[in-house]
């Protein structure tokens, strides 16, 4: 079920190749291959079950990525009248160590806001425009995990949906929907043009967490008891900011794995001691004290030093503003919202 990898600096550049590639478990090679440290115990009330892990970790992800980092370029130039950073856009359907033109990317491609995804297809059609990162302006939204009866809402969804942002929906997928109806939320409904502003992490939170509500409260209106629950992990940036979700609205099933890192971004640089993989740093010229302040967030860690990932707790938000620090939370929500139905 879909992996997907974001990293966001306030003053320190990531190449693609070092953290979407080089790894031995980079996001790139999560097509088939899983590293699952801590989601056994992460709760001492509550052991994770093998079944959990399987039905929401380990499925082949063969279908298609997506990567979105941003840039000044447009902004340096005036494009459309930029005032800040905006994000470039590449997808395909195939997966990603196929693609030379991805590999020739991400060799020559730095930024200080990267979100990656691969995709495990569940009921729309493997064609790149299903494939995350979807954008909105200077907003970036990626998922992993599944709207439960998407079909039996979708449209309910879309009558909620302002209409620029209805009409910047070019796939089929829960996600995208998903996506289009937060930025609806952040913006107040305002078009097109309030996609350029930047809101501040609370605002995005709000806006996801009543995303999510509305789903859910859609759900029950539809099938009320019979709702299954959703595995909603959410990511959304506007270049310098994140806010991320892991939620199941189950009480006792866990949502797919994520975790995240204030350290990891080293070790994932070639300018600086230490690899992902323990190997010798032939390239490293750089002291760690010398690295920026960052937060990765991802699906799985994509290096082997657990002690550089925490686990993110379920229906925990994680939110890093602009000073660069993170910060989680935890997401309150109606005990009504959680699914009977497992």
């Amino acid at each position: 079920m879909c992996r997907w990898f974001a990293y966001v600096s306030e003053n320190e550049d990531c190449l693609l190749e070092d953290v979407l590639i080089t790894p031995a478990h980079g996001l790139a090679k999560q097509v088939h291959e899983h590293y699952l440290p801590k989601l056994l115990s992460h709760d001492p009330n509550e052991i994770t079950t093998e079944h959990e892990i399987t039905a929401r970790n380990r499925l082949f992800n063969v279908d298609g990525f997506g990567v979105a980092w941003y840039t000044s370029a447009a902004k340096d130039f005036n494009a459309d009248g930029y005032t800040a950073e905006h994000p470039a856009l590449y997808k395909n359907a195939r997966p990603p160590l196929h693609d030379t033109n991805f590999r020739s990317i991400c060799a020559n491609t730095a930024s200080k806001c990267v979100f990656s995804h691969i995709r495990a297809a569940t009921a729309t059609p493997v064609v790149s425009v299903n494939n995350h990162p979807f954008v909105f302006g200077r907003h970036t939204f990626m998922h992993n995990g599944v709207i439960s009866d998407f079909v039996t809402i979708s449209r309910d969804m879309v009558d909620l949906m302002d209409d620029d942002v209805y009409a910047n929906i070019t796939g089929s997928t829960d996600s995208e929907h998903l996506a289009a109806l937060y930025i609806t939320y952040l913006t107040d409904g305002k078009g097109k043009k309030s996609w350029e502003k930047q809101y501040t992490v609370h605002q995005m939170r709000d806006a996801m967490r009543k995303a999510i509500g509305t789903v859910v409260q859609l759900q029950r209106k539809k099938l009320g008891n019979k709702a299954e629950p959703n595995s909603l992990n959410l990511a959304t940036t506007d270049g310098s900011q994140l806010v991320t979700f892991r939620f199941r609205n189950h009480a006792i099933e866990q949502p797919p794995s994520l975790y995240w890192s204030t350290s990891a971004g080293i070790t994932l640089n070639r300018k600086y001691p230490d690899h992902p993989d323990g190997k010798e740093n032939t390239k490293a010229h750089k002291s760690p004290e010398e690295h920026g302040s960052h937060v990765i967030v991802t699906s799985e860690p994509s290096t082997y030093n657990a002690k550089e990932w925490d686990l993110i707790e379920k229906n925990h938000s994680l939110m890093v503003a602009r000073d660069g620090k993170g910060h989680l939370e935890k997401v309150e929500y109606p005990e009504e919202w959680n699914a009977t139905v497992a």
